[in-house]
């Protein structure tokens, strides 16, 4: 599909060498990473194309219709806004108020919570413009929600992507099929993992500006992409809607952007014309209601044109109408024709909290007949709020194309610090069909070795303090064991782990006694340091039992006798 450029170029009457050297210039001044052929088409260093397998799901738009309107060759120039904002500088370059304060606070939160992302706010402003002309023009109310929904074409599978209805129509009111909704234009789908609350209020809903720019915002820096390297910028993009055009029209209003921009009222930004799909624009609502007409003078009729003459050699004809064509039969597409799912070969999940699983879960789509079906998404949930694990970049949701055997591979499990069994759900986008559930448990971390770092002597006078505080390193397996429970409790003898009643002690923050110690954590290099040791009026040998999860234990001994009485001097007359 090519950009449309004739916005730009119909005024006055351009030759065809003109015309050429604005698309050249276009492209070469807008768009980093854009070249243009000697036809005027446009492409991109990233080898990007455009491979919709029929539903469009694994794109936060489903691929659905885009503003193909591009930037003005002009440079705009940034003016700073002081006051009440106004309309200065390129008409372009306006952005409505609440729609660009919306992209500045989302481009913050994910500077502070995703610093390696590197968003430019600039990006959620060229795909809002390229989605949903920056919601209309700025058609939000004062808490940046849209006063009119801004709905994408039906996805039925008539020219666009076919993705079932996933929402019950929640969000975009039609339960038959999916349409994108609000103005960063996300599927229902897509919304149900990715929507975020930006404006705080509880919320997560696709119409607000603050909620949709967040969701953009983290969307477009999911699998720890760095946007400030053009081709993890190009992987973003295309993720959002996976059409090389696309990609090379929000390249040239993120470039256009980032020279210069003003902030305008909102309802009063430019509303782009030229869409993907030959439309005017975004459907606005389930059934939009007509524009009321303008009076107009009344004028003169036109004239009845003439009728035409009758054919040479004898009577009138009257045109025959044209017999419809005979109805192609409709090709499925792969996702339509998956059956079921079928594990491919996943090994036991289990890991050590902090460490990567070393299996990942691999499934295949198969039709009926038990053949594998290539070019099908399935998407893989970690399901629930008991854990803490993610897939690597930190998702809880992957969706992964099947490779020519069917086959799709998870991003690899990374376990976090909560212990205990989750479930990883396999679906297919697109389609209801009964999914896969995979169990994968977490263990806490352990260590299998404790030793002292010294061997330095424990002893105190009775109703003394230990002068030296127990430290001990833990190991498992020759490696550093960081961030092990462990429990350390002055027991009765070597037979009697019970707690003692008498010797040395601990004290808490009240300065009570204190004998067990629980809840302790080894530092990131192993090493546990108990707090200061005392000690009653009873002397003896008494116990230090410290264990660790994984089973580590080591037992320290402990020593209160009364401090040794100096011989007396020998006397001059002995």
């Amino acid at each position: 599909m090519v950009a449309h450029f004739g916005t730009r170029l119909r005024k006055g009457a351009m030759t065809t060498a003109v015309a050429a050297a604005a698309v050249a210039a276009l492209s070469a001044s807008q768009a980093p990473g854009v070249t243009t052929d000697g036809q005027g088409r446009q492409t991109t260093g990233a080898d990007a194309e455009s491979t919709p397998d029929g539903n469009g799901d694994g794109s936060a738009t489903g691929n659905s219709p885009y503003y193909t309107d591009l930037p003005p060759l002009n440079t705009p120039v940034p003016t700073p806004t002081i006051g009440t904002p106004a309309a200065t500088g390129e008409a372009e370059a306006g952005i409505p108020a609440t729609v660009l304060d919306a992209y500045k606070k989302a481009a913050d939160s994910l500077s502070a919570s995703k610093p390696g992302c590197n968003l430019p706010w600039e990006l959620l402003a060229a795909i809002g413009k390229v989605e949903s002309g920056q919601a209309r023009g700025g058609n939000v109310d004062a808490a940046g929600t849209t006063i009119t929904p801004i709905l994408g074409p039906v996805l039925n599978g008539n020219g666009f992507a076919n993705i079932g209805d996933t929402d019950g129509g929640a969000y975009d009111g039609d339960s038959t099929y999916d349409r994108a909704v609000g103005p960063m234009q996300f599927i229902p789908s897509t919304w149900e993992w990715a929507g975020e609350d930006g404006n705080g209020d509880g919320k997560k809903d696709p119409n607000n500006i603050y909620d949709a720019a967040l969701a953009a915002g983290n969307y477009l820096c999911r699998f720890s992409w760095d946007l400030s390297d053009q081709a993890d910028l190009n992987s973003a993009i295309l993720s959002y809607n996976n059409s090389t055009e696309y990609l090379n029209t929000v390249l040239s209003w993120l470039e256009y952007y980032r020279k210069g921009t003003h902030e305008v009222p909102d309802g009063t930004g430019t509303l782009p014309s030229n869409r993907s799909d030959g439309s005017d624009g975004a459907t606005t609502s389930p059934s939009p209601s007509p524009s009321p007409s303008t009076p107009s003078t009344p004028s003169t009729p036109a004239p009845t044109p003439p009728k035409p003459s009758p054919p040479s050699g004898g009577g009138t004809t009257s045109p025959s109408p044209t017999p419809p064509g005979p109805t192609l039969p409709t090709t499925p597409t792969p996702t339509q024709t998956v059956d079921h799912l079928e594990d491919a070969g996943t090994g036991t999940l289990t890991a050590t909290a902090g460490d990567t699983f070393g299996e990942q879960v691999a499934v295949r789509t198969e039709t009926v007949a038990g053949k594998a079906v290539a070019k099908v998404r399935v998407r893989f949930t970690i399901v629930g709020d008991t854990t803490d694990a993610t897939f690597t970049g930190g998702e809880t949701v992957a969706t992964v194309v099947t490779d020519s055997a069917g086959t799709a591979t998870a991003p690899a499990l990374v376990a976090g610090e909560k212990t205990g069994d989750f479930i990883v759900r396999t679906t297919v986008v697109g389609r209801t069909l009964t999914g896969l559930d995979y169990t994968a448990s977490v263990t806490a971390r352990q260590a299998d070795t404790l030793a002292r770092t010294s061997d330095t002597a424990l002893t105190c006078v009775p109703g003394g303090e230990f002068a030296d505080q127990v430290e001990v390193k833990a190991t498992y397996n020759g490696a550093v064991a960081d961030k092990v429970a462990a429990t350390a409790t002055l027991i009765k003898s070597a037979d009697d782990a019970t707690e003692n009643d008498k010797g040395p002690y601990f004290k808490d923050a009240d300065g009570n006694t204190v004998r067990t110690l629980a809840d302790l954590t080894t530092d990131a290099d192993g090493l546990l340091k108990l707090p200061k040791l005392y000690s009653d009026d009873t002397t003896g040998t008494f116990l230090l039992r410290i264990t660790t999860t994984g089973g580590a234990t080591l037992t320290v001994e402990l020593t209160v006798a009364a401090a040794a009485t100096p011989e007396p001097e020998p006397s001059a007359t002995s």
